[in-house]
């Protein structure tokens, strides 16, 4: 997985591409740790719009991302998701979850 980050006022975005399974979890929880510690931050965006595949551990490590969030008061958006990421997200039932555009 490649992951791009880029902030914009209180405003961050990851574009991730590739694979999204445990094989990401630590380049993910990096990425994501670096911009929760930003204190200018309020909300992150993840791009989803090149992600190929996406498992069940990578369900669970947007799980964790939710939680770390929403105890900082920072809210997280999924943009631009691939149908691939749509489908297993709506399985999943992470459209009550998350803000999914």
């Amino acid at each position: 997985m490649n992951i791009q980050t880029s902030i914009s006022h209180d405003q961050s975005l990851m574009r991730m591409s590739g694979r999204f399974d445990f094989n990401a979890h630590k380049v993910f929880r990096e990425t994501y740790q670096q911009l929760l510690d930003n204190s200018a931050v309020k909300s992150l965006t993840l791009d989803l719009s090149q992600v190929e595949y996406l498992d069940s551990s990578a369900l669970g490590m947007l799980l964790q991302l939710k939680e770390k969030a929403d105890a900082l008061n920072k809210v997280i958006r999924l943009q631009n998701c691939s149908q691939l990421a749509k489908d297993v997200l709506a399985i999943a039932n992470f459209d009550k979850l998350f803000d999914i555009s």
